[in-house]
């Protein structure tokens, strides 16, 4: 039989291990998750985003309606505002801490901000699940979740992957607010 004393002195011993192992486990490896409405340019919304942490980086998936068929370059956009409808430049520039040249093609980068393309179907519906290991929800230089947030942005045209400081993309049509 286990005296008093012997048993607190097991349940510290458990304790101690209990948060050794906490420590050991990274605290953004919690599932963590937010959802964001998709706007177009006169604030409809026209879908949904979800963006969860992984191991590391993000899954994103993305349903909408509503857009035009074909390519779209899309990226994180380093503010979560997306009350300048006309153009939503209220998002500002893609998420890109270290200055990093734009573009997966490109031998000095890519950024933290890109994304590949969104292919959206003829009837203009899109719904797409994807990794990005650049960023992460809550933690280090390239968190979404920074104090004003992240925009996902989808853009007019296809981003080539590689031409400064966009890929191309052209206008924005499509925003989220990531917070």
């Amino acid at each position: 039989m286990l005296t008093l004393l012997n048993r607190f002195k097991l349940f510290g011993l458990a304790l101690c291990l209990t948060g050794l192992a906490l420590m050991a486990y990274p605290a953004h490896a919690v599932a963590l998750s937010t959802q964001a409405d998709l706007i177009d340019n006169s604030g409809k919304t026209i879908g949904t985003v979800q963006v969860e942490q992984g191991h590391k980086g993000v899954l994103v998936n993305i349903q909408a309606k509503d857009l035009p068929p074909g390519y779209h370059g899309m990226h994180f956009h380093a503010v979560g505002d997306c009350s300048d409808l006309a153009a939503f430049k209220s998002a500002g520039g893609h998420v890109n801490p270290f200055d990093t040249p734009h573009g997966f093609r490109n031998p000095d980068g890519p950024h933290e901000g890109n994304l590949p393309n969104l292919v959206v179907a003829n009837d203009g519906t899109v719904e797409v699940e994807l990794y990005s290991d650049l960023v992460e929800l809550d933690f280090g230089p390239a968190k979404l979740l920074d104090d004003d947030g992240t925009a996902l942005i989808v853009h007019t045209d296809k981003d080539d992957h590689y031409s400064q400081p966009i890929g191309g993309s052209g206008g924005r049509i499509a925003c989220a607010v990531i917070q």
